[in-house]
Parts: structure tokens; C-alpha cells; sequence
């Protein structure tokens, strides 16, 4: 049924997992997606064109965003508010006129990181090779029974490594292109200048490489996490904004824990402990699963422990939906994201929330 062939057409993915579904009973582990045939009735503008969903400029101002250290949530060459609260941190670091649009001096600013906003990548281990689950259940019970939460699919692999969406990649080359070993894609410039994760424990060196998280960050000492703002702040030493990321935080039910409060230690890959009675929106009959790692786990590739219990700042597998739903009272963020803020801090510092 699972073939390993290295080829697949990125604009069919979709269309053979639904196949896949109809056809086997069960999840199941592939080394890659099935392959298939390219979708006749999609059309393709190439970036910058009439039709495409990618504006050029926002493209390129979200690639350079994320490396001053001002992450925009996913790539995607869309406005939108994750979009301006980046411009508006980049300009306060910047001392300039917090307005969060691309004005003049904004542009001419982010331009002196000097780096094109895509990058002609050769796919190699790194990029497709994994453990892949398809269909991935929702069920918890069904859930633990999976050696890893991975991805589904190359192209979602691949999206992820590039900080960006399947839809994107599928944008930037076409529905007819192909994803695999050897394969070529244009994708979004986030390829680190340093890969030296010299001293950072465990797990943690594998996953920063693969999610492409620069080893090269500005030092924190402590976050400030801005509910009205919606976004996490990382602050040096003398308090001043270094750094800054989109989340998702707290909800009606389980609201932000407004206070003063401390990370004490990180943990990569990690399982989760499924504890239904610590969910509102838990069946009444549900119980208590322990659930493998895997970025697709509920709290993705990382977990920043507060001294809050059973509070922590951790990843999702749902990174386009970071600033747009509701959390279970944590502090969401992108798995590419929450690896960046574990380069920047030590464990041990201080996280203030405030409404």
C-alpha cells in the first residue's frame, strides 16, 4: 500500500491522503507519503503575479523580520496581525516610528540584513527523511498507540523546516513540482548562518537543526508575554527588546496566568501526559492517555516548564493558527519559534504576563 519512492508532486499530496484514508483501517508509520499524479484543474501564478496568493514584498519583509529576531508566525507573503506586530517590535528595537507598516525607513532598516527572501534548495536527509503518520487520528486513545505524532507528509516537512505552510511551498513552485531526495524547491530564506549548538542538552541540538533555528540569537534575560499585544517579548539585561514572537495564550475558560513567574527547565520531544479533567472541553467519559513525542504532539517539539503548575510555554502542531485560537491557559507558540526562545534564554528566567 506505502511505497517509498522518492518522488511526489507537491500539489497532489492532499488528493492521495484522502485515498489513503478511504482505503486502510488504521494509522500507520511510512518512511514516505504515497506518490501520486499532479492536479490538472490547479493553476499556478508564479510569486509577485497576478493570481498568486504571495505578495512579493510581504514576502520578503517576513524573511527578514524572522532574522533580525521579529518572527511573523508562518512565511506565507500575506498580511495580517502577526505580520504588523512584528514590524511594530522590529521598530521599537529599532527606535523608530512603532506604526507596524513597511514605511520608509522600516524597509530601508530590515535591508541591511542583506539576505533574499528565497533560497534554491537541493531536499537532502534532513529536509524528507522521517517517521510519517498517515492518517493522523485526533483520537487520544488512538494517538497513544502511535510510536511518534510525526508529520504526514514530505511536504509538510518540509513547510515546517522552512518556517512556512504546505500551501506556500506549493505557491513558490508549482502544483506539478516535485518533493523528495534530490528534488529542488524554491523555498523561504530562513537557512541558518550557524549551526553550532555547542552545550544546548539532550534532544534539543536535533530538533534546532532540524527546524532550522540559527544558533546565533541574542541573549535574554528575561520575557514579558503582553496579552493586548499578543505577543511574547524577550528582554536583554537592560531590559531592552531583543526579540519578539507571536502566541497563542489562554482563553476564556483557562485564562492568561497574569504574574511574575519563572521557566525552570525545557524539555525536547517530550511526551504528554493526556489528563482530561485538566480540559473543559473534555468528554466526560475520556481518560488519561500518555501520548508519544513528535511535532504533531499537542505541545510539538518543546516543552519550557513554569513554575506554574501545569502551565509552559510550548509548540503546536497547528503553527498558522498561532495568534488566531485559543489555548489551554499555556503560552503557545510555532515549534520553530519555541526553539528559538530556548537558544536565547537560560533556564531560569523570568516570565512577567500582564492583560
Amino acid at each position: 500500500m506505502f511505497s517509498k519512492s522518492s518522488r511526489v508532486v507537491l500539489g497532489s499530496l492532499c488528493a492521495a491522503s484522502a485515498a489513503i484514508a478511504l482505503a486502510q483501517s488504521g494509522p500507520k508509520a511510512v518512511s514516505a507519503p504515497t506518490p501520486s499524479v499532479p492536479m490538472a484543474d490547479k493553476t499556478f501564478a508564479p510569486p509577485g503575479t497576478k493570481g498568486s496568493p504571495i505578495i512579493g514584498e510581504i514576502f520578503h519583509a517576513q524573511v527578514l523580520l524572522e532574522a533580525a529576531g521579529f518572527s511573523p508566525g508562518v512565511i506565507d507573503g500575506k498580511k495580517g496581525m502577526s505580520l504588523t506586530q512584528a514590524i511594530t517590535g522590529f521598530q521599537e528595537s529599532r527606535g523608530l516610528g512603532t506604526n507596524g507598516t513597511l514605511d520608509g525607513p522600516t524597509r530601508q532598516a530590515l535591508l541591511q540584513g542583506a539576505r533574499p527572501a528565497t533560497i534554491k534548495v537541493k531536499l537532502g536527509p534532513d529536509d524528507v527523511h522521517s517517521t510519517y503518520i498517515f492518517p493522523l487520528p485526533k483520537d487520544p486513545a488512538l494517538q497513544e498507540k502511535l510510536p511518534f505524532l510525526g508529520y504526514r507528509n514530505m511536504l509538510e516537512k518540509v513547510a515546517e523546516r522552512y518556517h512556512t505552510t504546505p500551501a506556500t511551498v506549493v505557491a513558490l513552485n508549482s502544483p506539478q513540482a516535485l518533493i523528495g531526495p534530490g528534488q529542488t524547491l524554491l523555498l523561504p530564506n530562513v537557512v541558518p548562518t550557524s549551526r553550532d549548538y555547542a552545550g544546548v542538552p539532550g534532544k534539543g541540538a536535533t530538533v534546532m537543526n532540524l527546524l532550522n533555528v540559527d544558533a546565533r540569537q541574542p541573549a535574554g534575560k528575561s520575557i514579558l508575554v503582553d496579552k493586548s499585544a499578543g505577543v511574547l517579548k524577550v528582554l536583554d539585561a537592560d531590559d531592552k527588546l531583543v526579540a519578539q514572537f507571536p502566541v497563542t495564550m489562554g482563553s476564556t475558560h483557562d485564562p492568561l496566568p497574569v504574574g511574575d513567574w519563572k521557566v525552570t527547565t525545557y524539555a525536547f520531544l517530550p511526551p504528554f501526559h493526556y489528563q482530561p479533567n485538566l480540559f473543559w472541553d473534555a468528554k466526560d467519559t475520556a481518560t488519561e492517555h500518555m501520548l508519544p513525542a513528535g511535532p504533531n504532539g499537542p505541545v510539538g517539539v518543546a516543552w519550557l516548564d513554569l513554575t506554574k503548575e501545569h502551565y509552559g510555554i510550548h509548540g503546536t502542531p497547528n503553527p498558522e493558527t498561532i495568534g488566531r485560537a485559543e489555548s489551554h491557559g499555556c503560552i503557545r507558540m510555532t515549534n520553530w519559534d519555541v526553539m528559538r526562545l530556548a537558544r536565547m534564554m537560560k533556564p531560569g528566567f523570568a516570565a512577567k504576563f500582564e492583560e
